[in-house]
């Protein structure tokens, strides 16, 4: 099957896929933090905070990791270029480091914001769907995508000059069928939001869901990585990504264990922006 990218005009500006899921990711994240803060009665306004950080911290650490990667100029102009993993690591220095100027609890923050990323990476993945970037390598398989206008096109040429072996009989511009892995990311993320939401009532102390999200995503990534059409393999089949998945899952085992017990974490008084007037909206019912 062959497939296009969703971009569109509207006068001057261009709109693509990309852009609008991550904008609804973005919101829908916000909308998961306002209904757990609402829940533990405390103000929703916090979710805004969390959001915007995110979305700064995140973009740019996405595009900075990919200019790492990437050295050049045209790298850090060009439109596309955001990696992932920059993002993660953006987003959540800059959140920490606000809820740390607002006061809010390091612990507190790593709570509640972990099905949001979950959910918001899940949704954003359908973002690379709809550009066609992030795809993975061929396949025969019948749920295999042929992306003539990819992000680069997925062309035997362009296999090639990963690394990827190809038939030598194909032409340089054969388009390849490969694996969809921007969709299987969107369902295995949204199965970890799925798992942490169910787990959100834990007995366990407090920080312990996002210990549990970076297991997850560490074992993910790890996984897709394994199909994924890229040229950054350092030891054999391992690549970047991988490396930085294994740094995160240990990370994530090592907390999983620190905070298996329960513990009450209470919220100091200077923690102003939770603790403000609650909204007319019932708990549960963010606007």
């Amino acid at each position: 099957m062959t497939v296009y990218p969703l971009v569109f005009d509207i006068g001057p500006l261009t709109i693509t896929g990309f852009g609008i899921m991550m904008m609804l990711g973005f919101f829908t994240a916000g909308w998961v933090i306002q209904y757990q803060l609402l829940d533990k009665g405390l103000n929703k306004a916090y979710a805004e905070h969390i959001v915007i950080a995110g979305v700064v911290g995140g973009i740019l650490g996405a595009k900075l990791w990919y200019v790492a990667l990437h050295p050049s100029s045209a790298s850090l102009l060009s439109r596309g270029g955001l990696v992932w993993y920059g993002g993660f690591v953006g987003g959540t220095a800059a959140i920490l480091l606000n809820g740390w100027r607002l006061r809010v609890p390091t612990r507190f923050t790593m709570e509640i914001a972990a099905p949001a990323v979950a959910v918001g990476h899940g949704i954003g993945r359908v973002g690379c769907f709809l550009v066609q970037d992030d795809y993975g390598v061929p396949t025969d398989l019948p749920w295999g995508l042929r992306f003539p206008e990819g992000v680069p096109p997925t062309t035997a040429f362009q296999m090639r000059s990963w690394g990827i072996e190809v038939s030598p009989e194909l032409p340089p511009d054969a388009v390849l069928a490969v694996h969809p892995t921007q969709l299987y990311e969107v369902a295995a993320m949204l199965f970890v939001f799925w798992m942490l939401w169910r787990l959100r009532n834990h007995k366990h102390a407090m920080g312990w869901l996002a210990a549990i999200y970076m297991i997850a995503v560490g074992i993910e990534r790890f996984l897709i990585e394994f199909i994924r059409a890229k040229d950054d393999r350092l030891l054999g089949p391992f690549t970047i990504a991988q490396l930085t998945s294994v740094v995160i899952l240990c990370i994530g085992i090592g907390l999983a264990i620190r905070w298996k017990n329960p513990d009450r974490l209470v919220l100091p008084d200077e923690a102003v922006v939770l603790k403000e007037p609650l909204p007319q909206s019932e708990p549960g019912e963010p606007d």
